[in-house]
């Protein structure tokens, strides 16, 4: 077996793999990199999810790369645009001819020793072991287990005698033009699918247990488009960019200090949306306050519009059980339907279930602690992506990234190999998320702790983190620097015989 050797491994070729690609050829040239990719193309979620209407739930000025202006007219973007975007920006750096694809990444052993990690990936339909060795190993795989969604067993759910289908798994042919159909859900997924289903099925009965708060957002920004018309493309991005930071920002600073104000305003604007005689007290309301679960975005209000022409509803019951002809609920109500759509969720997994050894130690990562939202206490030269959950996934991807390549470049001037967070003292712990959903509460279990003070401590602020991590100190009194414990490396060659 030949193992190849980089001075980095990025896990996963979606929007984060690509940008830390990205970040690396530019800040630190130096590196060798690779990108191992377990499915056949580039574009992470935006490749995987093939739904009716798939579309992002953040603005493309915040979504989008730092270093890559969106030019298109719509700020809520659909998904084969987000995805030309990601490839556009592979395609553009040549970072596309470092992607190795069907490489499922199963097993990462630390040596220190060597101060390198062995990476062992399922390569093609046979599985075949293709080995590698890197510096550093840098996990850009998500949140959340590609392989299969939540899927709740609901009772009688083998009876219904027509397609169920969760959104991860999208079928191509599926024809519901003229059917009626149930989406069961209330999350971001629901409120896509929906107006998008009822513009052609028969009916379209979104079935949620509670109330999500939703908000309408022009998916157009026009001082976007009026500044882009006007201004260099990059400093139109920039301030668009900035600005969109720091409203969302304040809203979520505003709704977490005055939730009663903020439940108002949200619930009164669904209100000017679906008028007087619409119950959004019982289908639009709900129990928790803005942010305990992230808000839901509709643009231009398409939801609402769905609502009104009479092509979709709203109803806010339990499930009693799954029948031949569609769902009984608790209220004893029967709601008809040709078509099922399982729009209950994801399955959250921790840098995609990668098994983790530390000198031939296994490493629980659920029981570290989490150094800056990025690295792992007591695992050296890995970090893993993971975007905010009040604000667009991206910025914190791309800081990651660019803290990164600021730690790689300190470790090359200081002539260390080895970079280790370390929890020298007792710090309180607390949940990785503080967040109500449920995907979220069903894993957290699985992942690691945060602290109640910097560095440990996840802060869920793109300005903090900013200062932090583009600008912070790297030894920091935490990050402990040490090099290989044998004199030679086993890994030098680029390629070798294992």
């Amino acid at each position: 077996m030949i193992t190849e050797h980089f001075d980095v491994l990025i896990v996963g070729a979606g929007l984060s793999g690509i940008g830390a690609a990205y970040h690396l050829k530019t800040q630190s040239p130096g590196k060798t990199y690779a990108i191992l990719e377990g499915r056949g193309a580039i574009g992470g979620t935006w490749d995987l999810f093939r739904y009716p209407g798939i579309r992002s739930d953040s603005d493309m000025y915040t979504l989008g790369y730092r270093f890559k202006p969106w030019k298109e007219a719509k700020a809520i973007a659909d998904g084969p645009s987000i995805l030309k975007y990601v490839r556009e920006t592979a395609a553009e750096n040549g970072i596309d001819r470092h992607i190795r694809f069907h490489h499922h990444v199963k097993r990462a052993a630390w040596s220190s020793e060597d101060a390198c990690w062995t990476v062992e990936a399922e390569r093609g339909p046979d599985r075949e072991i293709a080995r590698f060795t890197c510096n550093f190993l840098l996990m850009c795989s998500g949140y959340y287990d590609y392989a299969g969604g939540y899927d709740p067993a609901f009772p009688g759910k083998e009876r219904f005698q027509g397609p169920v289908i969760h959104p991860q798994k999208w079928p191509e042919d599926l024809d519901y033009a003229g059917k009626r159909v149930v989406v069961i859900g209330s999350g971001a997924t629901a409120v896509t699918i929906v107006p998008e289903m009822a513009k052609t099925a028969a009916h379209v009965t979104m079935l949620q247990r509670s109330p999500t708060y939703v908000v309408s957002r022009p998916a157009e920004d026009a001082m976007a488009n009026w500044l882009r018309a006007r201004l260099p493309a990059k400093l139109a991005y920039s301030i668009v960019r900035w600005r969109n930071v720091l409203f969302g920002l304040f809203f979520f600073n505003q709704a977490r200090k005055k939730p009663e104000v903020a439940k108002q305003r949200i619930i009164g604007m669904v209100r000017e949306q679906l008028g007087p005689d619409y119950d959004v007290d019982k289908h639009f309301t709900p129990r928790y306050n803005p942010w305990d679960q992230r808000l839901c975005l509709v643009p231009d209000a398409d939801l609402f519009a769905a609502i009104k022409a009479g092509t979709a509803s709203v109803v806010t019951d339990h499930i009693d059980t799954f029948t031949e002809t569609g769902i009984r609920l608790k209220s004893g109500e029967e709601l008809p339907a040709d078509v099922i759509v399982t729009a209950t969720g994801l399955n959250l997994q921790l840098v995609s279930g990668l098994e983790v050894t530390v000198d031939g130690r296994r490493a629980d990562l659920s029981q570290s602690m989490s150094y800056k939202g990025m690295m792992f206490s007591g695992v050296p030269n890995l970090a893993s992506v993971f975007g905010y959950t009040n604000a667009s996934w991206t910025l914190k991807a791309d800081l990651t990234s660019e803290y990164v390549c600021r730690l790689l470049n300190y470790m090359d001037r200081r002539g260390v190999e080895v970079a280790t967070p370390e929890k020298h003292e007792d710090v309180a712990e607390a949940p990785w998320l503080d967040f109500s959903s449920g995907y979220v509460v069903r894993a957290m279990d699985k992942f690691p702790k945060q602290g109640a003070k910097h560095p440990w401590k996840l802060y869920q602020n793109y300005v903090l983190d900013l200062f932090t991590l583009r600008y912070g100190k790297i030894d920091d009194g935490v990050m402990a620097f040490s090099k290989r414990t044998s004199p030679a490396s086993a890994t030098a060659p680029l390629q070798q015989a294992a």
